[in-house]
């Protein structure tokens, strides 16, 4: 047996032992993909939790994913195989205690109000625009989610801002996010200057350049890249609607403008389609983190436990509540 087949089943074993489920996000590893129960984005992994018979959670992603598992199955021990798996994104945003500065972000076509990351903080933004309702994308730290009025995720983020009292919204963290949601509502938009390292590095240069190469191909964008490629593309959704409308297109190639670990998962399910990267470097080195290693290190000495505090998980699951209540 080979080494990697031996972690396999070791890992199951302890899975068992410990009534365990283990969750993987779309950009996880190949192998952790694989291995995993569930594999999807991440409140949808959450969601999936959530109903399951099961005293473990091993959740195979970032720092916030695993707390969203803790906010909605507190009964339940929540593991991080990899501790320092972060989302850079969801650390750009503080609830308090960061220096005001107040600017806005230039070189976009529609531009409502921005702010730095790190030297302004949430509660400070909630001051400069009183009664203003708060949506925090799903990709943020708990406390983060526990300051807002409501959650939205990269494929509802439109509907949740309309059903928001008021002609504005304050929209934390991602720029590219909330710009998408600003050129598809009425309201105005004012926005975090986050963004996903990833996504915002993709350019219209790179767009042209994609399509030269594969003229035939379908390119399906992710929000949380900049204006100027959602714009040129075919189709903007999640990582979830990305497989959906590759699985539902008559099309057989396709450029995929998302982290590359969700091409494991288009490959797997459209094995008579082609699938390339918008760009190869599209890999965020925190998702790659998490090894088979991690998962049976994890499973084995139960550790790495990411528990939110009541105090912050009531809040924080009252946002998630809200927007899992719009039809």
């Amino acid at each position: 047996m080979s080494l990697s087949a031996d972690l396999r089943e070791e890992i199951l074993r302890l899975k068992d032992e410990k009534r365990a489920i283990i969750l993987s996000h779309n950009y996880q590893r190949d192998e952790v993909q694989d291995l995993a129960d569930f594999v999807g984005d991440s409140l949808e992994l959450s969601r999936t939790a959530s109903t399951i018979e099961c005293d473990v959670i091993v959740f195979c992603g970032v720092n916030f994913m695993a707390e969203s598992a803790s906010i909605l199955s507190p009964e339940k021990t929540v593991l991080l195989p990899e501790l320092d798996a972060n989302c850079p994104m969801a650390d750009m945003i503080q609830v308090s205690s960061a220096r005001k500065v107040w600017k806005t972000f230039p070189g976009y076509e529609v531009q409502p109000a921005f702010v730095f990351p790190h030297e302004f903080t949430l509660r400070d933004m909630k001051a400069r625009y009183p009664g203003v309702p708060v949506v925090a994308y799903v990709n943020t730290t708990a406390d983060v989610k526990a300051e807002s009025d409501i959650c939205c995720t990269s494929a509802n983020v439109v509907k949740v801002v309309e059903s928001l009292p008021g002609d504005k919204v304050i929209c934390v963290p991602d720029r590219n996010l909330s710009l998408w949601a600003q050129k598809n509502t009425t309201k105005q938009v004012i926005a975090w200057d986050g963004f996903c390292h990833v996504h915002d590095r993709v350019t219209k240069e790179d767009v042209a350049r994609a399509r030269g190469e594969h003229p035939r191909a379908l390119l399906m964008a992710h929000p949380e890249c900049r204006p100027e490629v959602l714009e040129r593309a075919d189709h903007v959704t999640s990582t979830s609607g990305m497989l959906r409308f590759a699985a539902a297109s008559e099309a057989k190639e396709f450029i995929v403008g998302t982290e590359v670990g969700l091409m494991h998962r288009l490959k797997k399910e459209n094995p008579d389609k082609v699938f390339y990267s918008l760009r190869k470097d599209m890999i965020c080195p925190n998702m790659k983190k998490t090894t088979l290693n991690s998962v049976l290190r994890a499973l084995k000495e139960m550790k790495n436990v990411i528990k939110v505090p009541e105090d912050v998980r009531i809040p924080a699951k009252r946002a998630l509540d809200r927007m899992l209540g719009i039809k």
